[in-house]
């Protein structure tokens, strides 16, 4: 379903690495990851976690300086920023799995248990070109949320036990009707005072309510969105358990998505970080703008039933697989 696989590209001649110490809980120091870039000729920025720095400023800084690609170690809210920056300079960007989930990391078929496997992208990769969603002017390669969605992603127990947190938690955040009253716009009214709100970089799979498992395709120009208006903690909980719960509303849009509110600013999960955003936020889908430079071979090749890292990876491996050589044909090995 991935018709964007380029073909084998040359290794990058100044690749420059920004690299999140607390990510993943130090998955960078535990993997190596510093050592083994610059062993592959990159540079390497390791961001001070005690001088908070604007991560769009270094990777400009870092074009500026003749940088030909731009690679992040951590998980999806580090990475969103400079992703943005390698798509408006038209530079290949290379994703080092380091954070707590990587869901995008997971959707490119990248191995996150083995972070540093991503670091072969610097030597021996491919290009794939994939959408970018932008949220007012912050950019993010996953989603954004909204309501009690939102609310979630500032718990503190959230970044340690996402998954566990949010089934725990979620059904009681739905069903307190807290927090702005939101409305949301798809070139029309499409949901009045919902609880929770997910936009996504492309849509989750039919029968994900929560938004945690794998984008059937990242390139598709699409939005997908996730809206839940509930009464009752038991109805929250069936709506995580269903697709057809009562109260949910999902559909894919080429459209812009505006979300509006009551209020001048509105808490905002985007990519798992917490901000503060002006209201109204218009989302939107940049198609198939950011150059995502990965392995040749990968996690993803091997593992059936995974629909993005399945399909673009398979293709990957046949636009560059050797073929071969008549002369040998018919001799044994």
């Amino acid at each position: 379903m991935i018709k964007n696989v380029s073909r084998p590209v040359a290794a990058a001649r100044r690749p420059y690495l920004i690299v999140n110490p607390r990510s993943g809980g130090g998955k960078a120091s535990r993997f190596r990851i510093v050592e083994k870039a610059r062993a592959l000729g990159a540079q390497v920025l390791l961001l001070d976690p005690s001088q908070p720095q604007d991560l769009a400023v270094l990777a400009r800084r870092a074009v500026d300086d003749g940088a030909d690609l731009l690679g992040v170690a951590g998980g999806d809210g580090t990475q969103a920023p400079v992703a943005r920056v390698a798509a408006e300079s038209g530079l290949p960007f290379v994703v080092i799995p380091t954070g707590t989930r990587n869901h995008f990391a997971l959707d490119l078929g990248l191995d996150r248990k083995d972070p540093s496997a991503a670091l072969r992208a610097l030597t021996d990769g491919v290009d794939l070109l994939v959408d970018l969603g932008f949220a007012g002017e912050r950019a993010f390669v996953n989603n954004v949320s909204f309501g009690a969605y939102a609310a979630l992603v500032q718990d503190p127990a959230y970044r340690e036990d996402k998954i566990g947190t949010m089934m725990r938690i979620l059904p009681e955040f739905l069903a307190r009707h807290e927090g702005p009253q939101l409305v949301i716009r798809a070139g029309r009214p499409t949901a009045d005072r919902p609880d929770a709100v997910l936009v996504s970089n492309n849509p989750y799979r039919v029968g994900d309510p929560a938004g945690l498992g794998m984008r059937v395709r990242l390139d598709s120009g699409s939005l997908g969105l996730l809206a839940a208006r509930v009464d009752t903690p038991a109805e929250a909980a069936a709506m995580l358990r269903s697709r057809h719960a009562p109260g949910l509303t999902r559909f894919t849009t080429r459209d812009d998505i505006v979300v509006d509110a009551d209020t001048p600013v509105v808490p905002v999960g985007l990519d798992g970080e917490a901000v503060m955003l002006p209201t109204p936020v218009r989302c939107r889908i940049s198609h198939r703008s950011l150059r995502i430079r990965v392995p040749r071979h990968r996690f993803g090749l091997a593992l059936p039933g995974r629909p993005v890292g399945w399909a673009l990876t398979r293709r990957a491996a046949a636009a560059v697989r050797p073929r071969p050589d008549p002369k040998q044909r018919g001799r044994s090995a």
